[in-house]
């Protein structure tokens, strides 16, 4: 429309800012430079190229000057992967006194970029919109935050999860339509039985073994009686094969996150504990008494936060201390916390567990972390799924819990005790979540956006 000067100017600040992107540590994924598409053809050869990449999670468009959005009709049909709009402009600032219509002409983000928002909304295409100077720090972590949620979503599209038994007995949250759920968010759901992964515990070799105890000696404080010659250490030995045989299992498989539950363990000795909470540390989801959801969200959530301080985990809210002067809730569970979130030394321990009719599990025991945080939980509805986000601020654990041997967590929900908790049960939320020390809401509403799923954020 300008010619073919205005053109190269376009390319070359495009190129300029997507190098200044990708030498800038705050966006953690590579941005690749197009150049300037000017057709309906460009624009739908374009985006096929897009859609057929495997390593490319979304895309980002910018309209540096006018351009009739009429042409991206086509391309923006068959685009597949998710959309960033970024508002912004090559300066910063108008340079008032050398202000002329070749630099106005030009410099048209204002216009060109309302003109191709109009056609998004019209077309009902969902998508982050970003608003500011591309320099701005503000701007480049949105951009970040939409990158590792686009990662994470293109997981989502094809990673399998492994139920190692069913689902608890008559519980309603824990279970729903895995076929549903696929066709929503791309991920399998199967069942595997118990006796399958049993086999592959039991190839697990006595070096594999060995090799694993003195990981688990260097990393832990370990409890006397788990020792070498200690009264506990075959226990130690069987929860170390545990764990190689599950790890072993997924690994063969491709599984990106798994669950299992007490009510089927046949053939096993123990309650998988150290061997879920590790298997969590190292990137896996996990999802207790068959809970798939929220197994494949805490895989999800680990993807998202790659290389990020905190942690994130398998969570259940377990009970309440409702003293109106220092109000909270008690997260924990049987087992099952990964010790991502702790806040000092893990120990390493064995104690009794009254159901599952099983030996005695080895757990890591600790304290959580204090800081902001939150509660995610994905549930079904039954004519939809709903995501559900609870703000809350993790409290320091300043009490001892001399009779209660798991890993624990402390925090207050926002807006307050009673108000969070009541939002929360009104708006269906399960008992079990991942619990994020290090996400933010705009995270889920970015996951929420990319798949079209009702979000209902407590703050």
């Amino acid at each position: 429309m300008y010619g073919e000067e205005t053109l190269r100017q376009v390319d070359e600040h495009s190129e300029e800012i997507v190098r200044y992107f990708n030498t800038n540590s705050a966006i953690s994924l590579n941005v690749v430079f197009k150049p300037v598409v000017k057709s309906p053809e460009e624009i739908l050869k374009t985006i096929r190229e897009v859609n057929a990449k495997i390593n490319c999670v979304g895309i980002i468009t910018w309209m540096h000057t006018f351009s009739p959005a009429k042409m991206w009709i086509n391309g923006l049909i068959e685009l597949q992967k998710p959309l960033l709009h970024l508002h912004t402009q090559f300066n910063r600032d108008i340079p008032f006194a050398d202000i002329d219509m070749d630099f106005m002409n030009l410099n048209q983000s204002a216009h060109g970029d309302r003109e191709f928002a109009h056609l998004l909304t019209k077309m009902k295409i969902k998508r982050k919109t970003v608003v500011g100077h591309w320099q701005d720090d503000e701007v480049l972590e949105s951009i970040n935050v939409w990158s590792r949620v686009a990662v994470a979503a293109a997981e989502m599209k094809t990673m399998k999860v492994a139920r190692f038994g069913d689902n608890m007995r008559e519980v309603a949250v824990t279970d729903g339509d895995k076929v549903a759920a696929q066709m929503k968010f791309g991920f399998s759901v199967n069942t595997h039985p118990v006796g399958d992964l049993v086999e592959f515990i039991n190839k697990i070799d006595q070096k594999e073994i060995d090799d694993l105890i003195a990981e688990y000696g260097s990393t832990y404080e370990m409890m006397p009686s788990l020792a070498k010659g200690g009264t506990n250490y075959s226990a130690l030995e069987d929860s170390a094969k545990i764990e190689l045989g599950i790890k072993e299992f997924l690994e063969e498989g491709g599984f990106g996150a798994y669950t299992n539950t007490f009510e089927d363990l046949h053939g096993m000795k123990q309650l998988p504990g150290i061997a879920s909470q590790r298997l969590m540390k190292a990137g896996y989801g996990y999802g207790g008494e068959g809970d798939w959801k929220t197994s494949a969200m805490v895989r999800i959530l680990k993807v998202m936060a790659t290389g990020m301080e905190g942690g994130n985990s398998f969570m259940e809210d377990y009970t309440y201390h409702f003293d109106p002067t220092n109000p909270m809730v008690l997260g924990s569970h049987m087992l099952e916390i990964c010790p991502s979130l702790s806040s000092g030394q893990v120990a390493c321990e064995i104690h009794p567990l009254g159901i599952g009719g099983k030996e005695d599990p080895v757990r890591l025991v600790f304290n959580g972390e204090a800081g902001p945080a939150m509660n995610v939980s994905l549930v079904d509805l039954g004519d939809r799924f709903r995501l559900i986000v609870n703000i809350v601020e993790g409290l320091e654990v300043t009490e001892k819990f001399p009779k209660l041997p798991t890993a624990r967590v402390l925090w207050r929900p926002k807006p307050s005790m009673k108000e969070g908790l009541k939002q929360w049960l009104e708006a269906g939320g399960a008992h079990h979540t991942v619990y994020s020390q290090n996400l933010t809401i705009e995270y889920m509403e970015d996951f929420a956006r990319m798949f079209d799923v009702e979000l209902v954020v407590i703050k």
